[in-house]
């Protein structure tokens, strides 16, 4: 384990919601693709189920994409900029089958806040424990999708949003076989 549990929990989610808009892709078009992210991320709290809050959500998104493939300056700042915005003040708190853990918010915060919050502590943990270099960018030529390398040893090349790695592979083998014969 790289990062603490509830860390990498965090890391894993902002991947996914930047991974929502790879590609070229929109799965966050409707409240009931929100209602779903938020279901599969396993995210709390209060809602207000409605435009102005998915619109944060992707707003945020794009943000956090650009902490993503920051540098520790740039995405320093970004991360100090969404803890402030939030008002975040870190409590250890357990609920829903979770043992303790951080939130930076109150469960009644906007969705947005919150999300942000919880990524930018993630975020912070990654700055701190000097690992940013385990934030990329899907290696696959016609890809642009998160990847976040929990590995030992740091060889984790491509996203799992799809069979990139599949296709390197094959391309690969095939080039290979090419050459051989």
């Amino acid at each position: 384990m790289v990062f603490a549990p509830d860390t990498e929990v965090a890391l894993r989610s902002v991947v996914n919601l930047i991974n929502s808009a790879a590609n070229g892709r929109e799965d966050l078009g409707s409240q009931k693709d929100l209602d779903a992210f938020l279901a599969a991320e396993q995210f709390s709290g209060s809602r207000a189920r409605d435009e102005a809050e998915l619109s944060s959500v992707r707003r945020l998104r794009g943000e956090l994409a650009g902490a993503w493939v920051a540098g520790e300056e740039a995405a320093v700042q970004i991360i100090n900029r969404l803890l402030r915005d939030a008002n975040a003040l870190p409590q250890l708190v357990r609920h829903d089958g979770w043992d303790w853990h951080l939130h930076a918010t109150a469960p009644e915060a906007p969705l947005a806040d919150r999300i942000s919050t919880e990524a930018a502590m993630a975020l912070a943990d990654v700055v701190r424990s000097k690992e940013m270099d385990r934030l990329r960018v899907c290696e696959a030529e016609d890809c642009d999708a998160a990847v976040l390398d929990l590995s030992r040893n740091r060889s984790k090349r491509y996203c799992d949003t799809g069979n990139c790695a599949n296709r390197a592979h094959v391309a690969a083998y095939r080039a290979r076989q090419a050459a051989a014969g």
